[in-house]
């Protein structure tokens, strides 16, 4: 039975030089170099030993040279059509599945990371790992796919019925937009951030019955994973609830076309939500995958007190 390859970096089929993202359903948009040079071709005929086997050996060889002619073959024609535009662009191949039979499945490069770790949330999508503070879980029960942890139990919402959490943070690549600074995504995804969760939910539920207003509390510069980034966080005040802080930060990926990266974290206001201090210490924890002495962090000037 056919199965679909798990998710992971793949040889590109359109551009074999480099990897691309396999999602375990479909071909994302994200690319990067490849990390290993591509196997080599067998080797060609050699002159046979003496002895009846000679003949043999020359049919052995010659068989290898034809296998390594008809892949040139097939190689020059594809990279031919490519080069004259021939065909949809957009048309991928899928990567095979692997199978007992099937030697030429792709396999996953060796620097994929492992989702096991339990100190660490894994986004390979946009190729970053964020700790896992304690008191934080990774999500259960979460309709919004980018949410990559929540703090752990849930209760009442305050406006609408249904069920609210304390904080949770979320990743997602900015590819709708034409924005390439991280300050200007940043200041104009803020807004959105704070109407995702306390205004109005992907259900269209009004969980704390909208937001009345906000205040800017911080904003700057800062390092994520080594690169430069930008934050903001405000204060938002809800009808009902106490209200809560949110943050966009914004900064420019490491893998495929370095579109850019917004972490988006939002923490109720009050005794019951989580430290403002996770935010900071969450941003200095993250790292590009399979880097383990990438700089980050946040400034000194960030981090206020509530």
């Amino acid at each position: 039975m056919s199965m679909s390859p798990p998710p992971g970096w793949y040889r590109d089929p359109a551009y074999p030089l480099v990897e691309r993202w396999w999602d375990g359903t479909a071909w994302t948009d994200h690319r990067r170099q490849a990390d290993t040079a591509p196997p080599s071709p067998p080797p060609g005929p050699r002159t046979p030993p003496p002895g009846g086997a000679s003949g043999r050996a020359r049919a052995v060889a010659l068989g290898a040279a034809a296998v390594v002619l008809v892949a040139a073959i097939v190689t020059g024609a594809v990279l031919l059509r490519l080069d004259h535009g021939d065909g949809d662009a957009g048309a991928q191949t899928t990567p095979a599945a692997a199978s007992p039979t099937d030697t030429g499945a792709p396999t996953p490069t060796p620097s994929a990371p492992s989702a096991g770790d339990p100190s660490v949330v894994v986004d390979q999508l946009d190729g970053i790992t964020l700790p896992l503070p304690d008191g934080w879980t990774r999500p259960k029960y979460v309709s919004d796919h980018d949410v990559v942890m929540t703090t752990p139990g849930t209760y009442d919402c305050p406006g609408d019925p249904g069920l609210c959490r304390h904080g949770q943070v979320s990743t997602r690549t900015a590819t709708a937009t034409d924005v390439t600074s991280p300050k200007a995504l940043a200041e104009g995804d803020i807004k959105d951030a704070a109407d995702s969760v306390y205004d109005r939910d992907l259900l269209g539920s009004r969980p704390f019955r909208g937001v009345t207003s906000h205040e800017s509390v911080k904003a700057g510069s800062v390092a994520v994973a080594g690169r430069p980034g930008y934050f903001v966080r405000w204060k938002v005040n809800t009808r009902v609830g106490p209200g809560g802080y949110v943050e966009s930060l914004a900064f420019p990926s490491s893998v495929g076309t370095q579109s850019l990266v917004i972490v988006r974290f939002a923490f109720d206001a009050g005794a019951d939500g989580p430290p403002l201090s996770d935010m900071d210490r969450i941003t200095k924890g993250i790292r590009s995958v399979g880097a383990t002495g990438t700089g980050g962090g946040v400034g000194s000037s960030i981090g206020p007190s509530r």
